[in-house]
């Protein structure tokens, strides 16, 4: 199975999934590093629910990262963010790199 080459994991990015509300706001799982390619491009995306929102960065990382939408992204440079979607690009035995696509806000 492909993967991205560690080498091009230059970034780190700590996310806090998101569990869901309570009645004090938003809960999140504790955070975790995740090794990256963090693409700073803003462009348009499309949230799970079809409106179309824009996303400022692109985190290009493993399949086994957890980062469900409405996550908490701290990056790099200490701006705080949220997951859009996270997308699974699995090519399973094609060859292809594969990766999770995590579009933030």
């Amino acid at each position: 199975m492909g993967r991205i080459p560690p080498r091009f994991l230059i970034h780190e990015i700590t996310v806090e999934p998101y569990k869901g509300e309570s009645s004090k706001g938003p809960l999140y799982e504790a955070p975790a590093t995740v090794k990256c390619l963090l693409d700073e491009q803003t462009r348009a995306v499309r949230t799970p629910g079809g409106e179309q929102v824009t996303s400022t960065s692109t985190a290009y990382t493993g399949l086994g990262e957890n980062a469900p939408p409405l996550s908490r992204v701290t990056l790099p440079d200490g701006r705080v963010t949220k997951v859009i979607q996270a997308k699974r690009r699995d090519g399973k035995t094609l060859g292809t790199p594969n990766h999770l696509e995590i579009q933030l806000e």
